[in-house]
């Protein structure tokens, strides 16, 4: 009788276990779903409009009398891109106040480019403050999500800010990243004649910017440049230090190494240190436009850089919000401008090369 009991027993906790495994795997695809629906948007795909547009379809930006408290989430201010681009953001909100609005920005970053946990933590405590719009951007495609969730659940208007993706966010503001290689793959065609070795320093896998700066490179070499051969492609996760001892080790392996596209100017001057060590002639290309990058294009050393100029960005996201709050309907998906910059324009002002034009307010 006893051993009835125990069997009866064990098959009990078994069939409980089972259930337990089940609904643990069950979760875990519903994860994997809630990732692959979130990596589905691609803004470089839709059907976007440049703010110019928005600002011409949408007349002047409404007035707002309320306070209006904006919370921005950047990557890391380790990085000068993201310190510019909040510095595009309070320039922003300034202007406002400067014309009768009351518009206060804290824009806030976590600790690192790889603390997704702590951005989160940030967003959420934005969300418990109470803020009037949150302009984001994340670190991965994934990170932010659950924030922007409960945000929307707060009735709390979120724009997503370039680079990560986050596809609950209603409407995305930032340039078209897959341009940001395919403008450095059509340079550096120029510079070669169609023809040589070239290789790719990618930035974090999982970063939106880092598959499409990849993937326009990549495709406008194929399509175009048949004669020019993609040796190498690694990832060196937006590191400055790593992508210099990739770069070490690719001009070693490969003597007749002729260019190298790095992700983002912080890996690109990393890859220009070990160029310059090298002494060879190789072209470095990066994406940002950040200053030292401009620096050492006048100095000579790197050759390109992809600017999508935050600082003009940051002005750019502030007002959407802004047209948000006061009540106009924005597209999905806005174009915020870029340019290639080299030896021949690295001394024009921003403001020429991508035509900026403040925009008109509501009297």
């Amino acid at each position: 009788m006893n051993k009835k009991i125990i069997l009866t027993s064990l098959v009990s906790i078994s069939l409980l276990l089972g259930a337990c495994s089940a609904n643990s795997s069950n979760n875990g695809a519903s994860g994997d779903d809630k990732a692959k629906e979130n990596t589905a948007f691609n803004p470089d795909k839709e059907d976007g409009k440049l703010y110019t547009e928005v600002g011409d379809e949408l007349g002047a930006v409404p007035k707002v009398t309320d306070e209006v408290n904006l919370g921005a989430v950047a990557k890391a201010f380790e990085n000068e891109y993201w310190r510019t681009l909040k510095e595009g953001m309070e320039i922003g909100a300034e202007k406002f106040n400067k014309n009768g609005y009351n518009i206060k920005a804290a824009v806030k970053s976590p600790q690192g480019e790889a603390d997704e946990e702590g951005q989160l933590s940030i967003v959420r405590d934005m969300i418990n403050k109470k803020y009037s719009g949150l302009l984001l951007s994340p670190i991965s495609d994934s990170n932010l999500v659950p924030g922007v969730e409960e945000a929307l659940e707060d009735d709390i208007p979120v724009i997503n800010v370039n680079d990560g993706i986050i596809a609950a966010a209603p409407h995305f503001v930032g340039p078209k990243a897959v341009e940001n290689g395919e403008k450095v793959a059509e340079w550096v065609s120029e510079k070669l004649n169609g023809k040589g070795k070239v290789a790719i320093v990618v930035g974090m896998p999982k970063a939106f910017a880092a598959r499409q700066r990849t993937l326009g490179f990549e495709s406008w070499i194929k399509d175009n440049a048949p004669g020019i051969e993609i040796v190498e492609k690694q990832n060196a996760d937006w590191d400055r230090e790593k992508a210099k001892n990739t770069a070490e080790t690719w001009i070693k392996k490969h003597p007749d190494l002729k260019a190298i596209f790095a992700n983002n100017d912080t890996m690109a001057l990393g890859v220009q240190e070990a160029v310059n060590a090298s002494g060879k002639d190789i072209l470095v290309m990066g994406v940002d436009g950040i200053g030292e990058a401009y620096d050492s294009i006048r100095k000579g050393e790197m050759d390109a850089t992809i600017d999508s100029f935050p600082k003009y960005k940051g002005q750019i996201a502030v007002e959407m919000m802004i047209r948000k709050i006061g009540g106009q309907t924005l597209p999905r998906v806005i174009w915020t401008p870029q340019a290639l910059i080299d030896s021949t324009n690295v001394d024009t002002p921003a403001e020429e090369i991508i035509g900026w034009k403040e925009p008109k307010l509501a009297q």
